[in-house]
């Protein structure tokens, strides 16, 4: 079992240059008491819009773990929902740089109910930004540190200019083997059936591959288990847990830590995101 590091006696994060590559979705997010029941008539407690997804989520939360701005590139519709998705972002502490595709933004339902339990419906297709794209794909040219959620193999060898570049199995196992990179950590779900890329397919094969089972903490080959980060409070909805760990390690990679040092914040980042509704606390 991999050591697993208080908070408190983590080092202090430097001056990085963090950025995102991925997709964004227009969120409705419900807190219901149960999930919906056929013919049944149900009633939400609580109630939030934002923009969200997994490129969404990992961007705020290196913004908030390094107190700067954040780059973010990404797709959105020719809607309003995309227009307000921007907005609502830079105010969240991202410099947001998209292109425009002529079909609505994608959005999602989200319900997670009184026990913490989550379910999700997503709405049209994930738009994603591209390589070849009219982006500033020179920008990242030597970055500390890129996490990708969603783009193609083009964007993918472009993002390899960072120091460090870490993604996840949903930018897809074809993309990532068209690309034909190295990539520093490849960070999903150990639970999820979509996520799951075995590591010796990958050519070549990442130099770390992260899988988390939440409660039940995760694995780092080729280092073996980790602990999950103790949970101090009751799950209200656990939306953006794996997305605010893949921050967290990606942070402290770029930082130069210890792997060990690194799972230890992610872990720490995805435990705090099951407090509060919603992916991050924002005001509404």
């Amino acid at each position: 079992m991999m050591k697993r590091w208080e908070i408190n006696d983590l080092p202090d994060l430097p001056k990085l240059r963090l950025a995102v590559i991925g997709h964004l979705e227009w969120v409705t997010f419900l807190s219901v008491k149960q999930f919906p029941q056929s013919g049944l008539i149900g009633h939400a407690k609580n109630s939030l819009e934002a923009p969200a997804g997994g490129g969404v989520v990992v961007a705020v939360e290196l913004a908030r773990l390094i107190n700067s701005r954040v780059d973010f590139f990404t797709a959105i519709g020719r809607d309003s929902h995309g227009e307000n998705a921007i907005k609502k972002l830079t105010e969240l502490g991202l410099n947001v740089h998209y292109v425009i595709r002529n079909e609505p933004t994608r959005k999602a339902i989200s319900m997670v109910d009184s026990l913490g339990e989550r379910a999700i419906t997503v709405i049209g297709k994930r738009l994603q930004p591209n390589g070849y794209d009219d982006l500033p794909w020179n920008k990242l040219k030597n970055y500390d540190g890129v996490f990708i959620t969603a783009t193609d193999n083009e964007g993918l060898r472009r993002s390899r200019q960072a120091n460090f570049l870490a993604t996840t199995p949903r930018t897809g196992f074809k993309t990532l083997q068209a690309a034909n990179i190295k990539i520093d950590a490849l960070i999903g779900s150990g639970l999820d059936p979509d996520e799951h890329i075995p590591k010796h397919l990958l050519k070549p094969q990442p130099k770390l591959s992260i899988s988390t089972e939440g409660a039940l903490g995760g694995e780092v080959w080729p280092l073996g288990r980790y602990e999950a980060f103790p949970l101090k409070q009751p799950i209200i909805d656990d939306y953006g847990c794996g997305d605010s760990f893949a921050a967290g390690v990606t942070a402290g990679m770029a930082a130069g830590w210890k792997i060990e040092q690194a799972i230890s914040l992610g872990s720490f980042c995805g435990a705090k995101c099951t407090s509060f509704f919603g992916p991050y606390q924002i005001e509404r």
